[in-house]
């Protein structure tokens, strides 16, 4: 590559030096503690304890869902929250984990930040230093380079090694622009792991409240059974009949409403609109008549500190808590969202709600996790689908429970089949 005259003037003005000036400045120290080797050797073994780990989850998964298949003693809720506390003690040991190998990833980026930074140092020491040499040959006149040798060929061997250096200054150019854009891209990576980061640390906290309420679940059971199974049923069958009690007279209320709901205002029925609200799908229950009643939205298995995601990206509209009230009827800890196609969603009896009113969430987003508070009888999530225009979080004052709720209720016109709107169940 021959460099015209203009460009050589370009290059001597020190352009490119203020150009590849801005690009050094970077928040990143250099780092001495570890080789990029040594922290692959370690990743490694993190990853593979990882590997262990959801192993181990995964069979406490499966001994909650044979449990819970199985009949309703108070010998098996205990075994059954004794799992559920032994998985969540695993899942809080994966999330450490994960932050173990997040941390040792930014370390591992830090390094190639690191290493580019010198690149671009060395590069712009080399073009000034060649920018230099060839300012020397420059600042003399053809006719003046001409009478400084002896022979024409001592000449032209002079501008050949011109025209060398000409193309080492393209050559160093193009290598620092290509480790400029390979810093920026490792950035980028730092900045996202970073991100990561936090939000393992969050999910690490919650992880922790979530078997926290788990332990303090099994020893209020102790406490209030006294180990006795007889006394285990009749707590069971005064739940029951509070929850279908609560049951009777809010169906009666909604019987009442008249909100008025426009039809057009309804998405067409299609598979996939809403997203599965968890990642492992296991349906316990459909909507439709059940019991006497209609079941007004989808039960999921889902034991205690399960992931609960939104099914589609919409505002927070409410929160709250029935137990709060009447422990053992209705939603127990609740999240409602509407989504701007009409649709509005529920999802119930969660153990830690992570959302909050007028909060906007995208799909996907963490709104909480699976509990088992309120009219349930085991951990799962209760998921409803509503019309939009039908439904409305209201203060609603309960004679059964002696208390007012703020809940969300709705028209009987207002309640969708969530199958309708969900993927298809072949995917389960």
């Amino acid at each position: 590559m021959h460099f015209s005259k203009n460009t050589i003037q370009f290059l001597k003005r020190g352009v490119v030096f203020a150009f590849f000036t801005i690009f050094l400045s970077s928040p990143f120290s250099i780092i001495h503690a570890a080789t990029v080797d040594e922290l692959n050797e370690q990743i490694a073994k993190i990853t593979e304890t990882k590997r262990q780990l959801e192993e181990e989850i995964a069979t406490y998964e499966v001994q909650i869902k044979d449990i819970g298949e199985q009949a309703s003693t108070l010998k098996n809720t205990i075994k059954a929250l004794d799992t559920t506390i032994k998985k969540n003690a695993l899942d809080i040991k994966l999330i450490q984990n994960n932050i173990d190998s997040t941390q040792l990833q930014i370390k591992e980026l830090a390094i190639n930040i690191n290493k580019n930074i010198n690149k671009i140092n060395n590069g712009t020491e080399a073009i000034s230093s060649l920018l230099s040499e060839l300012n020397a040959y420059d600042n003399t006149s053809f006719i003046e380079n001409l009478l400084l040798y002896n022979d024409l060929s001592e000449f032209w061997n002079q501008q050949q090694n011109i025209y060398i250096i000409q193309n080492q200054i393209a050559e160093k150019i193009e290598e620092t622009i290509d480790a400029k854009v390979v810093l920026e891209s490792t950035k980028e990576k730092t900045e996202k792991k970073k991100n990561d980061l936090l939000k393992l640390k969050s999910n690490l906290l919650d992880k922790t409240k979530v078997l926290d309420i788990t332990k303090k679940e099994k020893n209020k059971l102790l406490a209030d059974t006294q180990n006795s199974e007889a006394s285990y049923k009749k707590i069971l069958a005064e739940k029951k009949v509070l929850a279908d009690a609560f049951d009777k007279e809010l169906e009666m209320f909604e019987s009442e409403l008249k909100f008025a709901i426009d039809p057009s205002s309804i998405p067409p029925f299609q598979k996939g609109i809403l997203s599965w609200p968890l990642a492992s799908v296991f349906i316990t229950s459909t909507f439709g008549p059940r019991w006497g009643r209609l079941h007004n939205g989808v039960d999921f298995r889902a034991s205690i500190g399960t992931d609960i995601k939104a099914a589609l990206s919409g505002i927070v509209r409410g929160t709250g808590d029935t137990d709060t009230v009447c422990r053992g009827a209705s939603l127990g800890k609740w999240v409602f969202i509407e989504h701007g196609n009409g649709l509005s969603t529920v999802y119930a009896h969660l153990s830690l709600i992570k959302v909050t009113a007028g909060q906007t969430v995208s799909t996907g987003q963490l709104v909480g996790f699976s509990g088992n508070t309120g009219a349930s009888t085991g951990p799962h999530l209760h998921f409803s689908v509503y019309a939009t225009q039908g439904v409305r979080i209201m203060d609603y004052k309960s004679k059964v429970c002696k208390g007012t709720y703020t809940m969300p209720v709705s028209d009987s016109k207002g309640y969708l089949n969530p199958a309708q709107y969900l993927p298809s169940l072949l995917k389960i």
